[in-house]
């Protein structure tokens, strides 16, 4: 960041130091302001918005063709390949398909840094789920539609603007399609790409393509600690071994202590039992029953309170079976195992990422709000690099649901667009 930038950014201070769920913007440092309308103003960057127009369609297409192609956890392969050729049809050099599954491509540029922009490529559906797109006016519907089809076909939009424009960058931009971003994947693609690709150490900012709507980006990374946690006992005849020990009972009493434990909203903590499992038969005390449970927040103190809290209840929800029932046949055992944890973190108001995108809003005439989540920028702001999370459609809704949609209406997606590829091109320096 300049110096310049760094004293007309004071102001954002306090913003930097609070990590709530959502925080309205304050107003834009001038510095920031004067780059992004610097970079507007540019006959460069007209022509690349020219292009996003022109292409508006070939969006389209290109979010129909990927979501399309099933990408269930750690099955993405298929995508991957489909991705890869779409960047080299790109002109993009150095495309890869990594050791981790990750697609590559590298739009070279004045050698001055490196810039990551990314998107995943997973989605939450498992294996044979209809992922057919329906098309109802302006609304397209599909699995995985939006989450995350759309980013990827946003990055392919902004390869294209930049290669229809001429425009040339001082830093290298890497593209990326990441995999395993979501649930269990834990960020594997893009902490493989930070620490241990060949480009590790290089990147001097992050820009994930994730979440939607006109008014929001994700300067926070909301942490998670996710456990699949085995409640195991003797097991018997519900009847004639009625009296025995019950790992299922010790299961139900750790949901009824976990959903006791008081947490802040501000910032905001979360946890849900979620999938459950196990047992035998109806007429049979369980040898064995599972559940997996799942906590956030963005602040990773009270995130490690929530955890430490938890592994406590485990502890106690045994000790109470074992001494209410008979553990003559033996007790109940909890085997935690820890399945994701996600890093917590904040890229700073001060940041300079953060007041270029804060200025490209605030020339479309929007106060964007700042918020806390879990994508890929976790891996990068954990590891101290600039990191934030841009909006890939105008519109959408229920993410994760069989009936997910996002609106491919022109207007709201080109200006958003606009917004993205300015603050892009400001950190890469054009």
């Amino acid at each position: 960041m300049t110096r310049r930038l760094a004293r007309s950014a004071r102001w954002l201070l306090l913003l930097a130091a609070a990590s709530p769920a959502a925080v309205s913007a304050a107003p834009v440092a001038p510095a920031a302001a004067a780059t992004i309308k610097r970079i507007e103003a540019s006959p460069a960057f007209a022509r690349a918005m020219t292009a996003i127009e022109a292409g508006h369609d070939r969006w389209v297409a290109d979010i129909i063709t990927l979501t399309e192609i099933p990408a269930p956890p750690f099955k993405e392969a298929v995508r991957a390949r489909a991705y890869r050729d779409m960047f080299a049809a790109r002109g993009l050099s150095d495309v890869e398909i990594d050791a981790e599954g990750n697609v590559l491509g590298l739009r070279k540029g004045g050698g001055q840094g490196l810039i990551i922009v990314s998107a995943h490529l997973d989605t939450v559906f498992p294996e044979g789920t209809p992922v057919k797109v329906r098309r109802e006016g302006e609304k397209l519907y599909a699995p995985g539609v939006g989450d995350d089809s759309t980013g990827l076909a946003t990055q392919l939009a902004f390869i294209d603007a930049m290669n229809a424009a001429g425009i040339r960058t001082k830093a290298d931009i890497l593209f990326v399609g990441t995999v395993g971003e979501e649930g269990r994947g834990d960020l594997r693609g893009v902490r493989h790409l930070f620490t241990k690709s060949k480009y590790q150490g290089r990147a001097k900012a992050f820009f994930s393509i994730d979440g939607g709507g006109m008014a929001g980006l994700t300067t926070g990374g909301a942490g998670s600690k996710r456990y699949r946690v085995t409640f195991k006992g003797p097991g018997g005849h519900s009847y004639g071994a009625f009296g025995l020990v019950n790992p299922m009972a010790a299961m139900a009493q750790t949901v009824v202590d976990l959903y006791k434990i008081p947490v802040p909203a501000d910032p905001k903590t979360t946890y849900s039992a979620s999938v459950v499992g196990g047992g035998t038969s109806v007429n049979a005390i369980p040898e064995e029953v599972w559940m997996e449970f799942d906590m956030r927040s963005a602040s990773a103190a009270e995130l490690a309170k929530v955890e430490s809290r938890f592994l406590a209840i485990l502890k106690e929800a045994a000790a109470a079976e074992n001494a209410a029932r008979s553990t003559r046949e033996g007790p109940v055992i909890i085997e935690p195992t820890l399945v994701g944890d996600r890093p917590a973190g904040q890229t700073p108001a001060t940041a300079e990422i953060v007041q270029l995108s804060t200025a490209a809003y605030a020339a479309e005439g929007i106060a964007v709000e700042y918020h806390s989540s879990s994508t890929d920028s976790n891996i990068p702001i954990s590891l101290g690099v600039p990191a934030i999370t841009i909006s890939r459609v105008a519109s959408g809704g229920r993410n994760h649901s069989p009936d997910e949609w996002i609106g491919i209406e022109k207007a709201g997606n080109v200006k958003l667009k606009r917004i993205g590829l300015a603050t892009i091109l400001a950190m890469a320096g054009m």
